[in-house]
């Protein structure tokens, strides 16, 4: 087909309307600084050091300078601004480099994807039909036609009279309804009916047609694609919330100790400060022992901040960042073949891939490659083809042949040749029963537009085994059959609709005889044979079993010589019956009944629709690692269930698979119920669970706690009866059901319905969800799940561009969650609790010097070992940690997916932990403080020298400290490398550098007031005391934790501690090979052939509307297998 020029008229620049511009980014130039602080400010450690800064602007209260606060701040601001800007830029970047949407310009030359909703006015094809393709809007890959209005029509590609067009379009408002259109075209004084069947709606690929144009109706976010994309949402990870949440749980701690502190002071200057004013003078202003301890309350609060780090949101953002990196960087992601790596288009979404419980699947371009491959086959008894196995077949003598094609069974080849009349019969049914539009622009050069794939694969079959259909006409069918060009008169298309799963053609041949050839689904023709086929039917069933079980798409073919007196009668009732008023539909289907009996049986055909590799172990290996995965898709219910089948997503090991079909309210709800009821008849219990939470009178959405069914079901749901699923009074029974399926598909779906979908999960589950897709249809549930993943496939770039992460495999998608989502997730609750922990254990012993102080806000450390503790001496080991940490590599991830289901729990890092590590760092905080003041307390240095002061005592504090972090980061590094290394040495080597430097004679000569701890280093850390008391105190504080860990594992292990000693185990000898098996499909369903998802075009052929002139190739024939030249070559 190539690239045509289209050509698009738009009235927006007359009618001063928007513009066809889509917009992917979040901010513009004017709304960044604005939309940008609003986000970081709901973040509320960031509100609060905003405050913090306010406080210190107040000199009675402040006991720190304003900018120690003003600096981290900006930074912060700074660094998470910056990155945001550079994720929209890139995003916004990708977009435009994509072609050009505008459509304001008078002509404008596109490739064959519209981008506007237009009202078709004309086309190169006769009566301005217009032949498309929906598969970004709909998911089908299938043909559907469109057509002008016939006064529109007769403007061809006549430029003057387009620009003459004056007319008026009335249409509805723009909405998100893919399958209605309604509106009016007044033209000339006449009003004219639009609909649907006349619109290009933006996303759909025109197929077929040389030209065509169009007025655009619908530009830019009005058009129905758009509309059904939903809005750029800011997504927040559950532990961005959570750490929300604990923020305000650590202000109300920092408040409390604030209040304890202040009271205490406020008791202190009445008891003892009043007294000593002499020597301790009451600030200027204060006149009370009570107003003391309330400006001491404000005091406590600057000092004790770092129990709130601002360093932690920046660590955060740095180690995301990083992580991000390796996804990018990630060559097992990356896919070569269109040279495509995996990108993580946003940073702030890591440690969330590791907490995936949902996945919503798009089923076309996302599982398979939307490629179909004609098999295997079974004719007159025998079954041939051999899927990639033996020696290729070679083609080559038949000029006319697909190359694209392969097959591997040189039996059928040599059937042909040796004029086998079944195999000829077979094959010829194949190159006539069908409603394929041929194109052939070089003689010899043949390309087929069909309805649906499953068509073209057919007629490529035949087309190779040396039956060509080669042209079309309203009257005949052009066949090359082994060489010879053979007409037949093409009499009557008995069409295909979803009922009769079926299509017929009556032909006659160029010898005079009348043949029906009938095509489809199994179920539906074995009802229509002849007795004498039962032998036949027996052995075909046999091999229709087999096609099954490896999940190919079947077809039952069959054929019936008729009566000439016969058929003349038949075809005058059929006119009679097309030309009724009433009751047209009943009456052919009725004379379709009469003549599509007593067929004779040919064979079967077996198309694989091929996945993409690696899906089946992909979804096998995501549902070890306990996520349930759902697809969503336009296609209809069977080509569904065909591939829920072929990736091993449904199997007949399943207890069930439900099949909601209601058409009203009503019978989806009884559905819905009796399928819950069957797998979990203790639900309708009032004891249950969950109907007790709903009993409860809550405003708030109540969560639905996880239900196990009594076996393994699946659940296939039709888009119609979803409609009603999706109403308010049904919703909570649609999730309880499909929640406890172990599968779910929804079919005939909108893209407004996945979204729906996907949002109705995230309401009631207390999941993370995440929605997968390729196409612009799947761009609404992409933005609505917590992650979106965008597959760069053949249905364009918009699920990308709305995309958190892309790659170009669904494959990918297992390493994405099971290596680099764990180890993010692990990674970063590692980091908090260490984080928490560390901060803690710093700013508590300030809370312990305060009672031994009077509570007058004095610091224990020096302002130096303040300003450098989280930015300087423990920033790098903890980011080495969380940048290169992991419990198992990335083979043992894959192999053990067990290891995923701690992240879905979220046991690494909740409310319960945090405590843990709050009360960790309180202990440590006791031991820190109380040590030192012990070892301090009435000492004497080896040469009789009092070492019992205020800096020394700081000196010693402030080292036991930095050690004991550094050795508890090292406990928490479970893989070290020279980078963590190199951190936690080189931290504490700068520490002891920085330190000897600042408290030496130099620079307190230099800087006097700055560094007034002159000699303190030398003095106090040259006493062994010191050091032994250092040595306590790392002991008292690592030893507890030590033995909690040892003993937790040994007697309460968790089900991540099991499988990590079976991987110590098994590290211990070399693992063996991993076996290239063949995954098990045990399925004795036949699977139903795909036909097109609406009517058939056996109407419009059959009225050569469609029609072009005849294909001057068309007559002659070129090759025959027989011939003597290809006689003797070998195959």
């Amino acid at each position: 087909v190539g690239c045509r020029p289209f050509y698009f008229w738009c009235l927006s620049s007359l009618l001063l309307l928007g513009n066809n511009s889509i917009k992917t980014s979040k901010y513009n130039f004017f709304t960044f600084l604005p939309l940008n602080l609003f986000e970081q400010f709901q973040r509320i450690a960031n509100a609060y050091f905003l405050f913090l800064l306010i406080l210190q602007l107040i000199p009675q209260i402040s006991s720190l300078a304003w900018f120690t606060t003003v600096v981290p701040l900006v930074l912060v601001l700074a660094v998470s601004g910056v990155k945001d800007a550079i994720d929209d830029f890139v995003r916004s970047w990708h977009c435009s480099a994509l072609p050009s949407d505008g459509v304001n310009s008078r002509q404008v030359c596109l490739s064959v994807s519209v981008q506007a909703d237009l009202l078709l006015l004309s086309s190169s094809e006769p009566h301005s039909l217009t032949y498309i393709e929906t598969a970004e809007l709909d998911g089908e890959t299938n043909l559907k036609v469109k057509q002008a209005l016939t006064v529109t029509a007769e403007l061809g590609e006549d430029l003057q009279k387009l620009t003459e067009f004056n007319g008026e379009v009335k249409c509805e408002a723009p909405n998100n309804k893919l399958d209605k259109f309604t509106g009016t075209l007044t033209l000339r004084g006449e009003k004219y009916a639009l609909d649907n069947e006349k619109m290009l709606l933006r996303g759909c690929t025109i197929r077929n047609t040389e030209w065509c144009f169009g007025l655009v109706i619908y530009a830019g976010p009005d058009t129905k694609l758009m509309q059904n994309s939903g809005k750029t949402t800011f997504k927040r990870t559950s532990i961005d919330r959570l750490m929300n949440v604990l923020v305000m749980v650590i202000f109300a701690f920092l408040g409390l100790m604030c209040l304890i502190l202040a009271i205490g002071n406020g008791i202190w200057e009445f008891d003892k400060g009043y007294y000593f004013q002499v020597y301790l003078p009451w600030a200027e202003g204060v006149n009370s022992a009570s107003y003391s301890g309330f400006l001491m309350f404000w005091s406590y609060v600057i000092i004790l901040n770092t129990v709130v780090p601002i360093s932690l949101y920046v660590s955060v953002e740095i180690i995301r960042l990083g992580n991000s990196f390796y996804i990018d960087w990630d060559r097992k992601m990356y896919y070569p073949l269109n040279d495509t790596p995996a990108q993580a288009r946003t940073t702030t979404l890591n440690e969330e891939l590791g907490q995936i419980k949902y996945i919503f699947s798009d089923k076309t371009g996302t599982l398979t490659q939307n490629i179909m491959c004609f098999n295997k086959c079974s004719i007159n008894g025998k079954s041939y083809g051999m899927v990639g196995v033996g020696i290729k077949v070679d083609f080559s003598y038949n000029q006319l042949a697909d190359p694209k094609f392969a097959f591997y069974d040189h039996r059928l080849v040599e059937a042909v040749k040796l004029n086998d009349v079944p195999t000829h019969r077979f094959f010829r049914l194949l190159s006539l029963c069908h409603t394929v539009m041929p194109e052939e622009k070089k003689e010899g050069n043949l390309v087929y537009q069909a309805q649906s794939p499953d068509e073209g694969a057919l007629v490529t079959a035949a087309r190779n085994f040396g039956f060509v259909f080669r042209a079309r006409t309203p009257e005949t069918i052009t066949v090359v059959e082994m060489g010879e060009t053979k007409v037949y008169e093409l009499l009557s298309i008995l069409d295909f609709n979803n009922v009769r799963k079926r299509m017929s053609v009556i032909v006659r041949s160029p010898e005079g005889d009348l043949t029906l050839y009938c095509k489809g689904a199994d179920t539906i023709l074995y009802e229509l044979l002849h007795s004498s086929c039962d032998s036949l039917k027996e052995e075909t069933t046999e091999h229709l079993n087999e096609f099954a079980g490896e999940a190919l798409r079947t077809l039952v073919v069959a054929y019936k010589n008729l009566d000439e007196d016969y058929f003349q009668d038949w075809i005058r009732r059929h006119h009679e019956a097309s030309t009724a008023l009433e009751g047209r539909e009943d009456k052919l289907s009725e004379l379709y009944e009469e003549i599509e009996k007593d067929l004779m049986l040919l064979g079967a055909t077996a198309i694989e629709d091929k996945l993409q590799d690696g899906v089946p172990q992909t979804i096998e290996t995501l549902a070890k690692a306990n996520i349930k995965i759902w697809v969503l898709t336009g296609d209809k219910q069977e080509t569904a269930m065909n591939i829920g089948y072929s990736c091993n997503l449904l199997n007949d090991d399943m207890e069930d698979v439900f099949i909601i079909e209601g058409r009203t309210s009503d019978d989806v709800l009884n559905e819905l119920r009796n399928a819950r009821k069957k797998m979990k008849p203790d639900s309708f219990l009032d004891s249950d669970e969950s109907n007790i939470q709903f009993e409860k009178s809550s405003k708030k959405t109540k969560i639905i706690p996880d239900e196990e069914a009594n076996g393994v079901y699946g659940l296939v749901i039709t888009g119609h009866s979803l409609a009603y699923a999706l109403e308010g009074n049904l919703e909570l029974e649609l999730v309880r059901t499909a929640c406890m399926c172990k599968v779910v598909i929804c079919c005939r779906v909108t893209p407004l319905q996945k979204a729906q979908v996907v949002e109705l999960v995230k309401k009631y589950k207390k999941a993370v969800t995440l929605a997968i897709g390729d196409g612009a249809n799947d761009v609404s549930m992409i933005k609505t799940a917590h992650i979106g993943v965008g597959i760069s496939g053949q249905e364009g770039m918009q699920a990308v561009l709305s995309s958190d992460f892309s790659f170009a495999q669904f494959r990918y998608l297992q390493r994405l969650l099971l290596v680099h989502g764990r180890w993010s997730y692990i990674r970063m609750c590692k980091f908090l609790k260490y984080f928490f922990y560390k901060n803690f254990a710093f700013t508590l012993v300030h809370f312990w010097y305060g009672f031994f102080s009077g509570f007058s806000a004095q610091t224990v450390y020096d302002e130096w070992f303040i300003t450098l503790y989280n930015l300087v001496y423990t920033s790098l080991p903890v980011l080495g940690m969380s940048l290169f940490d992991q419990d198992v590599d990335d083979r043992w991830s894959m192999l053990f997916p067990q290891l995923y289901v701690p992240g879905q729990q979220n046991l690494y890092f909740n409310k319960m932990v945090f405590v843990k590590c709050m009360l960790q760092g309180i202990y440590s905080s006791l031991i820190l403080f109380f040590i030192p003041y012990g070892a301090m307390y009435n000492t004497m240095r080896s040469d009789g020298k009092a070492i019992a002061d205020y800096q020394s005592f700081a000196l010693m504090a402030q080292t036991c400290l930095l050690i004991v972090v550094s050795v508890q980061i090292g406990l928490d590094t479970s893989y070290w490398t020279v980078v963590n290394q190199f951190f936690i040495w080189g931290s504490l080597s700068v520490y002891f550098a920085i330190t000897f430097t600042m408290y030496s004679d130099g620079m307190y000569l230099i800087f006097t007031a700055s560094f007034p701890f002159v000699g303190t280093a030398r003095n106090t850390l040259s006493q062994p005391n010191v050091w032994l008391a250092i040595f306590l105190s790392i002991t008292l504080c690592v030893l507890p934790v030590v033995g909690f860990r040892f003993m937790k594992a040994q007697l309460k292990p968790t089900p991540s501690d099991k499988v990590l000693l079976k991987i110590k185990e098994a590290k211990k000898r070399p693992p063996p090979p991993s076996p290239k098996r063949r995954l098990r499909r045990t399925s004795t369903r036949r699977s139903g052939y795909a036909f097109s998802h609406q009517h058939g075009f056996g109407a419009l052929i059959m009225s050569g509307r469609n029609m072009r002139p005849k294909s001057p190739f068309a007559t002659t024939g070129t090759f025959s297998p027989n011939s003597e030249k290809y006689k003797h070559k070998g195959l």
